[in-house]
């Protein structure tokens, strides 16, 4: 296969397209309600690139996206719909939160214990959909729309206990101690100007070679990609379907959880009441579709990612509604999904040559 024939055949040349096209229907979008199209998207482009304060603020917004496009892509790739990130992002984020108010420890291990028990959380999380599935048949994505309206209740609840709630006032819990917070240090505060600068995206980074040697290296990733290609062929060839599912669900589970922990431990340092879904695990299937659930390729995507949603914060100072940026995301996923009709249009001339 010569080098044409890769770029036609793969994902990447798809993806740019439909991220063309949304930025077109974008420019539309802008002109019909009387704005220019040139004046926002350079107030965007400024609102992400401009300042090394911004540039930083956009990678701190990714990072969390990172985790849940991880977490849904390794799903996706393993045959399984997982549009439950949202709740297991919200149960980590909590784990990760107890954990950072009533543990004492000093700074290292107390960071390891809060994400080891937002992880552990998104693993039972994902795992107990994953039982239900296999022992009473009950359809995961209605099990994964439940409990994320579960995460979400219980998290409010959790939140307005005494003892937990904050004695200042407000619908939130207390801070987590000072010895949990995954600050980056002051010298690169100073540099970038960014307060809530933090380790998450080295975090995000190192799960997604660690997603991406499990899929591509290892026994246990041949047997994923196996079943999600064919479930039957999988199992006529020895591998239990069952366990794979189960494994996926938990691993999916635990990286919305490490998103949790990171948005809590890097940027949050506490949990308010929801008003409504917080919104980083749907995202997170944005962040996958991009990606074309390739680990790598979603560390691009959830910056891509970040930025729009960072940047697209600025768009109000040249009266251009920040929902644009929203609508921009969903004309990309949409194009996306039909990416295999661009894909027969490139390669019909060059396989009728043939």
């Amino acid at each position: 296969m010569n080098k044409k024939s890769k770029i036609l055949n793969g994902n990447a040349l798809y993806t740019l397209i439909a991220i063309a096209i949304g930025f077109l229907v974008g420019a539309i979008l802008l002109l019909a309600i009387g704005n220019n199209p040139a004046v926002a998207y350079q107030k965007l482009f400024e609102g992400v690139f401009s300042k090394p304060k911004f540039i930083t603020y956009s990678i701190v917004y990714a990072s969390p996206l990172i985790l849940t496009g991880l977490s849904v892509a390794f799903s996706f790739r393993t045959g399984v719909f997982n549009i439950g990130a949202e709740g297991q992002f919200v149960v980590g984020s909590l784990a990760a939160c107890m954990v950072g108010i009533f543990v004492k420890a000093p700074t290292p291990i107390h960071i390891l214990l809060s994400i080891l028990a937002a992880t552990a959380a998104g693993v039972i999380w994902g795992g107990i959909v994953g039982v239900l599935k296999i022992k009473r048949g009950i359809n995961e994505v209605l099990s994964y729309i439940m409990f994320n309206w579960i995460a979400f209740y219980l998290s409010n609840y959790v939140v307005n206990l005494d003892g937990i709630r904050r004695t200042e006032g407000g619908e939130a819990t207390r801070d987590i101690a000072a010895t949990a917070h995954i600050s980056a240090p002051k010298w690169i505060i100073e540099a970038t100007r960014c307060a809530d600068v933090n380790w998450g995206i080295l975090l995000a980074i190192g799960a997604a070679i660690l997603v991406w040697f499990i899929m591509e290296k290892t026994t246990l990733g041949f047997q994923l990609r196996a079943v999600g290609y064919s479930k039957t062929a999988a199992e006529y060839a020895g591998i239990s379907s069952n366990r794979i599912f189960m494994t996926s669900m938990m691993i999916s589970g635990a990286l919305a959880g490490l998103g949790g922990a990171v948005q809590t431990l890097g940027m949050g340092e506490r949990i308010s009441q929801f008003a409504a879904q917080e919104q980083y695990g749907f995202q997170g299937i944005t962040v996958a579709l991009i990606g074309a659930s390739n680990p790598i390729g979603c560390i691009f995507a959830g910056l891509f990612y970040g930025a729009m949603k960072y940047g697209g914060n600025k768009l109000t100072i040249v009266n251009v509604p920040a929902e644009v940026i929203s609508i921009i995301m969903g004309t990309i996923i949409v194009f996306i999904a039909i990416s295999h009709v661009f894909k027969a249009l490139f390669t019909r001339g060059k396989g009728g040559k043939n």
